[in-house]
């Protein structure tokens, strides 16, 4: 598998695929906003343009909250963990759900400098995803408490004790990895070599954490922006719906499967369906965008890198 993904043909393959996947549903989205109309329209453009940099600095304390799960020798840069997530945004509007953690694979795999391997990628995201439930705990429990049906309550209470439960894992791994049973396999030595610290873990968690209360504050904004009647209870249950449907093993699409919870969750909530519809769909838009721009500002800071001393010889 190695060998065939480094193949030349195998790149290109992949990379115009992908990118004739992307085009098409660039194509059918702009002709279903010309038909039916773009959500974000008549929407306030300060508090608009306030959400999208918000989304746009959750990026770095995610990415050095994921940066913290590596040992220091094999620690990606935080500009390819950035480049990775915000690649995995994008890639969500056509890719079926899971898939975008293969796609931060690939990214971080093939960023300048990078030397940490395939396994430990691997064993960091799911550790990744851990923290992401553990940091929507105190969330789901806001929105739990504010919901107006049981039913709410009890998926919001379901969330919460996902998290829970996720965070005594990573607490507990390291010394689980670290006991003789699990070290007599070389599977258990490679993971307990690959482990992460508690300490480090911990700090991942507040870093990650930061990082969702960025989304849910540009969330708050953006019903603010629309003038839909909201409250930030209701923006952090729109945020923990997005996310625990995010978590599906199986879906049409990310984006499409997020966007459809979270609307859902907005319907249960008293706004209007069409609404609910209209705002899910710019707010997905929003964060598939701030995705994008943090793909194309890194890539062309790397390229100004390149260029520089070329420029610099040159003059000289």
């Amino acid at each position: 598998m190695r060998r065939l993904l480094r193949s030349r043909k195998t790149q290109v393959a992949l990379n115009g695929g992908f990118g004739i996947v992307l085009l098409g549903v660039a194509i059918l989205s702009v002709r279903h906003f010309a038909h039916s109309g773009w959500p974000l329209k008549h929407a306030d453009p300060v508090l608009v343009v306030g959400a999208a940099l918000l989304y746009l600095l959750a990026y770095l304390p995610k990415a050095l909250g994921w940066q913290r799960l590596f040992h220091a020798h094999e620690r990606p840069a935080a500009g390819a963990l950035a480049v990775a997530g915000g690649a995995a945004c994008v890639g969500g509007v056509a890719l079926p759900g899971r898939f975008d953690d293969a796609l931060r694979i690939a990214v971080v795999k093939r960023y300048p400098g990078t030397k940490v391997g395939l396994g430990t990628l691997g064993i960091s995201l799911l550790i990744l995803g851990m923290l992401d439930n553990a940091a929507l705990t105190p969330l789901a429990s806001v929105a739990a408490a504010d919901a107006h049906s049981w039913t709410a309550r009890a998926g919001f209470a379901v969330v919460a004790g996902a998290g829970i439960l996720a965070a005594g894992v990573v607490a507990f791994l390291p010394r689980i990895a670290g006991t003789r049973a699990v070290m007599r396999f070389r599977a258990g030595r490679w993971l307990s070599e690959h482990t992460h610290c508690t300490r480090e873990a911990w700090a991942a968690w507040v870093l990650v954490s930061i990082s969702w209360a960025l989304r849910g504050t540009a969330v708050f904004l953006l019903l603010d922006a629309l003038s839909v009647r909201g409250s930030f209870p209701l923006a952090l249950a729109f945020l923990c719906a997005s996310a625990a449907s995010a978590a599906l093993p199986i879906a049409p699409a990310g984006a499409a499967t997020q966007a459809g919870a979270g609307a859902a969750i907005l319907a249960i909530s008293g706004v209007g369906t069409e609404q609910a519809i209209a705002f899910s769909v710019a707010a997905q838009a929003l964060v598939i965008v701030t995705g994008a721009a943090v793909v194309l500002l890194i890539a062309a800071w790397h390229l100004a890198l390149r260029v520089r001393p070329r420029l610099g010889l040159a003059s000289g």
